[in-house]
């Protein structure tokens, strides 16, 4: 690719101010797996004690790295733990070569870092294809052990950034019936993202102390209101992973009914996966879609993404043309069941189409001035039933083309 990106103009204002979380430490570094000149490894290590949690990409061509880590999930929680991310190589479509990396990376980690090598994690992210020059990682690990420290969240955050203009964070202080826990993520995504699980790479790290099977259990749930309800392009990774970490390190016990805890995990997660749409390539739209009255739940959401995924609808989008035609096809070829003269269209609060024409109260110059905002909502409701849904999505435009045109240059 070429030089920096231009941040997006959805993005945070800054990175947010992330509190530490015990039992957990972080370091980076330049390793030149791809790039010259910028962070691309990061390092964290994890006490002895953590249970840890996964979810990760369903498809068919997954990397060696998501292979290893599903394997590992479920390991002894009595021993210390690593995981280690790479950015510019995802290790994917990569045979034996691929299996081979992993294998010494894990291996030296396990060794430096006297961890279980069942305890060792690893993401890689970035062009796929192209066997990876693990020694690079290999022989920064000395470096990279050296120079943990329990303050270095930011800067482990920016080192799993591949075409991302600004990386992404997320914390919450809860107060549960046993104590008070903290909670802090990272996140990193861009292009290539579609559910199963969007094309991420997400960390998350509690000091609560939760067993595994607890953990698991609220992240796949909150994984499918989240992470699987945001696309970029519709493209799914081979490399899309989400670990989630609890150190223990706080004394405080969380069940998987603490609602407190739940909710903050739940806000936490939605809030990172917002902030992988807000950086879509080449985004200036970002874009909310609610569906209700369908048959069922399921229904709405194959509604809902047929919608976030039209090439035709994000490029209305992006020309800031209200062309409710393009959102009435994508209802119409989803597959789900709709009826014409059934469903009702609304821009925010603007009533555009309803009982199967547009609405005799709408006026275009309504619909062009709403779409001039940087957050829209698209409100689509079938009058079938009471299954309903959200996703969010980015419009698409020219420079998604560019940023992708150019990837591997």
């Amino acid at each position: 690719m070429g030089g920096p990106l231009k941040i997006s103009p959805l993005a945070p204002k800054a990175f947010p101010d992330i509190p530490v979380i015990d039992g957990v430490r972080f370091s980076t570094i330049a390793a030149g797996v791809r790039y010259k000149g910028r962070t691309d490894v990061m390092l964290a290590e994890l006490i002895p004690g953590t249970s840890i949690a996964g979810v990760f990409t369903r498809s068919l061509t997954r990397s060696a790295p998501v292979l290893d880590c599903q394997a590992k999930l479920g390991s002894d929680p009595s021993q210390g733990a690593a995981i280690v991310v790479n950015s510019g190589n995802s290790n994917a479509f990569t045979g034996q070569h691929g299996v081979a990396s992993v294998e010494a990376i894990t291996t030296a980690v396990s060794n430096i870092m006297a961890v279980p090598i069942e305890r060792v994690f690893t993401s890689s992210t970035g062009v796929i294809g192209e066997p990876m020059a693990h020694e690079r990682i290999v022989d920064a690990l000395g470096t990279l052990k050296a120079s943990l420290a329990e303050d270095s969240f930011a800067e482990a955050a920016r080192a799993i950034m591949t075409t991302d203009t600004y990386p992404k964070g997320s914390s919450a202080v809860v107060d549960t019936k046993n104590g008070k826990v903290k909670i802090a993520g990272m996140a990193k995504g861009s292009g290539m993202i579609a559910p199963d699980m969007a094309t991420m790479l997400v960390y998350i790290f509690t000091d609560a102390q939760i067993s595994q099977a607890d953990l698991q259990s609220m992240v796949s749930e909150f994984n499918e209101t989240s992470f699987n309800c945001i696309t970029v392009d519709s493209d799914t990774s081979t490399s899309d992973s989400l670990l989630m970490a609890a150190t223990g390190a706080s004394g405080v016990h969380v069940g998987r009914d603490e609602s407190g805890f739940r909710a903050a995990l739940r806000d936490l997660m939605l809030d990172l996966a917002h902030q992988v749409v807000r950086d879509g390539e080449g985004a200036t739209k970002f874009v909310e879609i609610n569906v209700t009255g369908a048959v069922n739940a399921q229904e709405a959401k194959v509604h809902a993404m047929s919608i976030a995924n039209s090439p035709l609808v994000k490029t209305a989008i992006a020309g800031q043309d209200p062309n409710w035609g393009r959102v009435v096809m994508a209802i119409g070829k989803s597959g789900a069941t709709a009826d014409r003269d059934l469903l009702s269209i609304k821009f925010g609060d603007i009533l555009v189409a309803e009982k199967g024409w547009v609405s005799p109260t709408y006026k275009e110059e309504q619909g062009a001035s709403y779409m001039k905002q940087s957050d829209l909502v698209i409100n689509v409701d079938l009058g079938l039933g009471l299954g309903e849904a959200t996703v969010w999505t980015c419009d698409l435009t020219h420079t998604y083309i560019e940023i992708n045109a150019d990837y591997r240059s």
